[in-house]
């Protein structure tokens, strides 16, 4: 049995390790701006619905987003896609402290602003998460996302505390000031990071065909689907700590801006425990045995921060509800990653944080209505009972255990020679595929197509269809069409070293004398002048 890398092995590699010290830094400003943000809006207005609305504002542009964020991460340099991330959110905040310091904040500009804020969060994660499996070989990228989350989570052990002090002594401000330098160190490390640059052989897909291709890859998939529903249950619950927390540190607490700072500041500590415990806990127990321990957990935290009326209780109870939270949240996107190939790894990470943060951008508001109607202690308990669910959830759709399959590009595919003149927009491209089986065979080879179909759909056929020949029993014909030449190399293309147990399978059951064979048509019912010319035909230049 090989050996766990250690947690800390993705430090072995500099970029990883340049790129992680500044999202160190970054994390801090974003954490300072959180707490200034949050503080501010209970200066601005009495409702806890407003409060709340603060994460929310932050966490639905991710909701909306990030699906055509992750768009762009697959077929655009994700580097420069950072970039622009980094700079608009300095932007952002520059203007946010301005508005500060010159008294034009009200809470729904305040609100429109941290909006602004969840956009540009939206548009740099799913290139920065999937960039990580760039960085770091495979056997490192479990480690590598743990230590991500433990970057942020050291930052909410004391970026909130550093916050609340920087409220209570400039005021709100300053703390958007400081989130605004914060980017200057990850905007200069990703200027220095000089990724190996990859050759196309393809033209990038149109915005609008990707963004579906993602979610047709995630929609049969089912490992990615559970990962999916459970980090939307799960965030939809978890979120309701950080949502009222204001309020909580406002009115059960009996403190300020520097207690809600501490109280963010052992959430992440514990947070910090858990990214330390990460591996030797995945070591000894299953994934659904650690969410469903963990929502447990975390709902119990809940209980007992909403009755707790002594400051040192509510700050303790914080701390196994950061464990919990890191715990499932890096397992949900190790799982993500780990069961993706890397040209949708993108578009499976930003549906992921689809699903997570659409939870928590309706968790947000749901809490914080049930905080004006009933309180915020019993808006709390409502919150556990649904991380009960979650963990009931597991009985019957447990979390799968990390993908172990090769998902590497299978690289044996060549593009045929053709007789025909094609362009690249030419289709729409008929494909039959010929295959002898015998009747003993016939269940097995039934139960492998039905995979077959599941794999070609997942990666971009249309109009699937298996046949038999009525005059020739023992013969069937796998058809399906795409709609371009470009496509059915691109469909080729995605074939990973996983999806070829089914190829050789299907091709131990073929009892041709030769190999399966393959018709590539082009459907025509009139030929342009200049298109789909014979190659013998074509005029000499």
């Amino acid at each position: 049995m090989s050996e766990r890398p250690s947690m800390l092995a993705p430090f072995r590699h500099e970029t990883f390790r340049m790129l992680w010290l500044a999202t160190l830094v970054s994390n801090l400003g974003g954490l300072v701006q959180s707490v200034g943000a949050g503080w501010m809006m209970t200066t601005l207005t009495t409702s806890h619905n407003m409060v709340a609305l603060v994460q929310a504002s932050t966490t639905l542009p991710i909701m909306l987003f990030s699906l055509a964020a992750g768009a762009l991460a697959d077929n655009f340099d994700r580097r420069i896609v950072m970039l622009v991330a980094q700079f608009g959110l300095m932007a952002v905040s520059i203007m946010l402290a301005v508005l500060t310091v010159l008294g034009m904040l009200t809470p729904w500009l305040l609100l429109s602003f941290t909006f602004l804020i969840g956009c540009g969060t939206a548009l740099f994660n799913p290139s920065w998460q999937a960039s990580v499996g760039d960085i770091v070989p495979r056997s490192d990228l479990p480690g590598a996302v743990t230590l991500n989350s433990m970057s942020f989570n050291m930052m909410r052990s004391v970026g909130p505390a550093v916050g609340g002090l920087i409220v209570a002594l400039a005021g709100g401000a300053a703390a958007f000031a400081v989130n605004a330098v914060s980017y200057v160190p990850l905007i200069a490390a990703l200027w220095r990071w000089k990724p190996e640059a990859t050759t196309r052989k393809l033209p990038r897909e149109r915005f609008g065909s990707a963004m579906w291709a993602g979610i047709r890859y995630v929609s049969l998939s089912p490992n990615l689907t559970t990962v999916l529903f459970r980090g939307f249950v799960f965030g939809s619950a978890a979120v309701s700590i950080l949502a009222l927390l204001p309020s909580i540190a406002n009115e059960y607490v009996g403190g300020g801006a520097l207690v809600y700072g501490t109280l963010l500041g052992c959430f992440g500590l514990g947070a910090i425990g858990g990214a330390f415990l990460n591996g030797r806990i995945r070591e000894r127990f299953s994934n659904e045995v650690i969410v469903r321990v963990a929502c447990l957990g975390f709902a119990v935290s809940c209980i007992g921060l909403g009755f707790s009326r002594d400051p040192l209780l509510s700050h303790l109870v914080l701390m196994p509800a950061g464990a919990c939270w890191v715990l499932t949240m890096s397992l949900f996107n190790v799982s993500i990653q780990l069961s993706s190939p890397r040209w949708v790894v993108g578009r499976a990470l930003s549906l992921y944080q689809t699903a997570t943060f659409g939870g928590m951008a309706l968790g947000s508001w749901v809490w914080g209505v049930g905080a004006d109607i009933a309180g915020p202690d019993w808006a709390l308990v409502g919150a556990s009972v649904v991380l009960l669910l979650c963990a009931a959830v597991g009985l019957s759709a447990p979390l799968p255990e990390f993908n172990s399959r090769d998902l590497n590009p299978l690289g044996t595919f060549n593009e045929p020679v053709l007789k025909l003149d094609l362009r690249a927009r030419s289709g729409p491209i008929l494909v039959m595929v010929d295959y002898r089986i015998d009747q003993a065979d016939i269940d097995k080879f039934l139960e492998l197509m039905a995979a077959r179909r599941r794999i070609r759909i997942r990666d971009g056929v249309r109009q699937w269809a298996l046949l038999r020949d009525l005059q020739q029993p023992d013969l069937w014909i796998e058809s399906y069409h795409v709609p371009t030449w470009d496509d059915y190399v691109r469909h080729q293309l995605r074939r990973t070293k996983a999806d070829a147990e089914n190829t050789e399978a299907l091709r131990v059951l073929h009892s041709g004398e030769r190999p399966p064979e393959v018709h590539r048509m082009i459907e025509r019912q009139t030929v342009p002048l200049h298109d789909d010319t014979p190659l013998r035909d074509l005029p000499e230049v």
